[in-house]
């Protein structure tokens, strides 16, 4: 059974490849490992809604 801590980790990881996958490897100059899963799905939201609206 995997923990909390390795549940929000894998999705860290998913998160950060897919902003990877999408061009982006810094927000407000900070590479992304080095930010909070928050910002990440901030981030990963924005693309969706810009890739929804094209």
């Amino acid at each position: 059974m995997k923990t909390t801590e390795n549940i929000v980790e894998t999705k860290r990881d998913e998160l950060i490849e897919e902003l990877v996958s999408n061009g982006v490897f810094k927000i407000d100059g900070k590479q992304l490992y080095e930010l909070p899963l928050r910002s990440l799905m901030q981030e990963s939201e924005t693309f969706d809604t810009i890739e929804t609206q094209i």
